[in-house]
């Protein structure tokens, strides 16, 4: 299943984007922590702000990719900004495991910011960990 992609969240909007985006269109990086748990990953990544319809999860072999779009709603006529701190714009995160998910089933949970991806492995990712550990 390798090139699989994986779409949760449905949306992806579509239409002129430019007028939500910081002038300086650079791409963002979210903070994440990944935890090993006995079924698999829990992999925490903050993007406060941004609409669960704007978010993507990809996965390929031992990759994890997160992307979507940070929008600055308060853009409008008649406004202009007087300081800016927060970076709206595309994002993406790019986790790499040590073995493929490409066959972990994906449970997901998107509140307080925080968007917290479960990752149940399948038996051979598993077997191939504790058999690398073993061996160190």
């Amino acid at each position: 299943m390798s090139g699989s992609f994986e779409r949760f969240f449905g949306g992806g909007g579509g239409g002129d984007d430019s007028r939500h985006r910081r002038p300086s269109g650079r791409l963002w990086n979210p903070a994440a922590d990944v935890y090993r748990t006995g079924e698999g990953w829990v992999v925490k990544v903050d993007i406060a702000g941004v609409r669960s319809d704007d978010i993507e999860i990809t996965i390929d072999g031992k990759l994890l990719r997160i992307s979507g779009l940070r929008r600055d709603s308060f853009c409008g006529d008649g406004i202009s900004h007087y300081q800016l701190e927060i970076t709206y714009s595309r994002f993406e995160k790019i986790i790499q495991f040590p073995c493929s998910i490409d066959h972990a089933t994906i449970e997901r949970d998107y509140r307080d910011g925080l968007l917290v991806l479960r990752l149940r492995e399948d038996e051979e990712c598993r077997e191939g960990m504790q058999t690398r550990a073993a061996n160190r």
